[in-house]
């Protein structure tokens, strides 16, 4: 019964849950909500943060309690009449400020696991939006070949018109189905390829590759803020991952320091106390001393410590690199795809439109062939597809440089 109850109150948070897709934003929130990911890594965080208190505390105390005169025949037994008991506390005191030092290591590798998930937050957000831009050119590309195909049909009709009046040959409606067809063919593709982007998006919010997703309400807008290409790249020594390596190369630092002081002996205090018989006969205090005689496992110790820090300053030097590489890319993309879309929406659009409509009436009249009024459409609605694959192509780029740039929202 509690388990049906449970059931029939998760139903209508389940029906209620939105589905995403019919806006970036929503994309967004889910991936920072629900991504699985994130939500390990989140724990790992915290995982870490809760390793930074016991990596400077004092260790465990020792308890003892030994007897004393057993006979050997009869070990249960004390020789004389009255048994001793030896009682002792002993523990261990690390010297030389080396609980500091392992509190800050720890401190420094929690740092550097929380920058691990900013990271990986802005690349999951950069492919989350890639994935959906890739989702919504899909739906522009099958429009304008949706379009394309209605216009077809409208000029087959003309050239049928024109057949039956015998200023046309038959062979222009054909050539008109034959370009249908071609363009079905590219619309099946096309619809292939929203299938796949629909699972890739999916795969990236964490959900299951067949799951639904909102039609698209608008064209996704991904501002970039820097005004060039060097004040993009200003960001990558400030980006997470190359902070993170600075962090793992702190640690790698404090703990070359916490092996040096190693070389320092630890000392252990203790107390203790002589039953004999029912009451306490002498008392004891303790002070033991380590002896620093492993000399040669501290100093291999003491290298390998040295050779870390100079393997985690070399691979911060190598992700700096690797976001400088990954932004001077993305930014020539972005670039390139917003001057040649520039160019299509401004300029060759409205040439191939007018192209269009001159053609189209001079058909009509006779004074051009039907090859002319397809080679004049081919040439408008390309020139319209082309506008969606450089806007396509603008928002892959600009996904990639705001991931380098940290806008992540």
């Amino acid at each position: 019964m509690l388990a049906g109850a449970l059931w029939a109150l998760a139903l209508p948070v389940t029906a209620t849950e939105p589905i995403p897709g019919h806006s970036l934003e929503s994309i967004r929130t889910w991936v920072l909500e629900h991504n699985p990911e994130l939500r390990a890594m989140g724990l790992e965080t915290q995982a870490a943060e809760a390793r930074i208190l016991p990596a400077g505390a004092l260790p465990d105390p020792m308890a003892s309690m030994g007897f004393r005169g057993l006979d050997p025949d009869r070990p249960w037994r004390t020789v004389g009449a009255e048994r001793e008991i030896n009682y002792a506390v002993r523990q261990r005191f690390p010297l030389w400020g080396k609980r500091d030092l392992a509190r800050t290591a720890a401190s420094q590798d929690a740092v550097a696991i929380g920058l691990d998930r900013v990271t990986a937050t802005r690349g999951l957000l950069s492919d989350a939006e890639a994935a959906y831009a890739r989702y919504w050119h899909a739906d522009q590309a099958i429009d304008v070949l949706d379009r394309r195909i209605a216009l077809l049909r409208q000029i087959e009709e003309i050239a049928g018109v024109r057949y039956a009046l015998g200023r046309a040959a038959q062979q222009d409606a054909i050539r008109a189905q034959v370009e249908q067809t071609t363009l079905q063919r590219e619309r099946i593709e096309r619809l292939a390829a929203k299938q796949e982007a629909a699972a890739t998006l999916n795969a990236v919010l964490g959900r299951r590759s067949d799951a639904p997703l909102a039609a698209p309400d608008e064209a996704p807008h991904l501002a970039v803020r820097s005004a060039s290409l060097a004040e993009a790249l200003d960001a990558a020594d400030t980006h997470p991952a190359v902070r993170s390596q600075q962090a793992r190369a702190e640690a790698a630092r404090t703990n070359v320091v916490l092996q040096r002081r190693n070389r320092f002996p630890d000392i252990t205090v203790g107390v203790g106390a002589m039953q004999l018989g029912n009451g306490i006969q002498s008392t004891e205090l303790m002070l033991e001393v380590e002896i620093p005689f492993q000399q040669r496992a501290r100093r291999e110790r003491e290298r390998e410590s040295r050779l870390l820090e100079e393997a985690a300053l070399a691979r911060r030097d190598a992700t700096l690199r690797a976001v400088e590489e990954r932004g001077a890319s993305a930014w020539s993309q972005w670039t390139s795809a917003r001057e040649r879309r520039q160019l299509i929406q401004n300029t060759l659009l409205p040439q191939a439109d007018a192209t269009w409509q001159s053609a189209l009436a001079s058909y009509q009249v006779g004074e051009v062939d039907f090859g002319t009024l397809l080679e004049a459409l081919n040439e408008w609605q390309g020139a319209d597809l082309a506008r969606v694959d450089a806007l396509r192509d603008e928002l892959l780029g600009a996904a990639a440089v705001r991931a380098i740039e940290g806008d992540i929202r």
